[in-house]
């Protein structure tokens, strides 16, 4: 047992523990949907119970254990979904981006990286100087 002094200590307790089933049984249902956010499935009120979600009312009974739901949910049709992300610049856009990108691989000792902006600074903006930050040195 945890006591807690305030429902957003119980919040952060609860997410830091993040369990593969949670049961609130308190007032203002709402509130504590709106603000936990780490846990397999999410059982609210007294008229709700672990065993309804696991055999008939719930998605489905594959939920994330040890922890785990702070960075995972329950098992879903997405799962099993390639997601494809893409970035298309402009010219203008990768003056402010390669600006950025050179300073912060050249801090994280990436110099490959920021050379990368680099090429298409020059290749872009012809005759402008940057200030593209210095390789780091051990």
């Amino acid at each position: 047992m945890i006591l807690c002094s305030t429902r957003e200590e119980v919040v952060q307790i609860s997410d830091q523990y993040a369990s593969e089933h949670l049961e609130v049984h308190t007032q203002d249902l709402d509130w504590w949907l709106t603000h936990l956010t780490c846990y397999g499935s999410l059982f609210l009120g007294e008229e709700t119970t672990v065993a309804y979600g696991d055999k008939a009312s719930g998605p489905n009974h594959v939920l994330p254990t040890k922890g785990a739901g702070r960075y995972s949910g329950g098992l879903s049709v997405h799962k099993f979904m390639k997601t494809l992300t893409w970035q298309k610049m402009t010219r203008d856009a990768a003056k402010d981006i390669g600006l950025v990108t050179a300073r912060i691989s050249r801090l994280e000792g990436m110099e490959a990286h920021a050379r990368t902006a680099d090429d298409r600074l020059a290749k872009y903006f012809p005759g402008q100087t940057f200030d593209l930050g210095e390789p780091v040195t051990a």
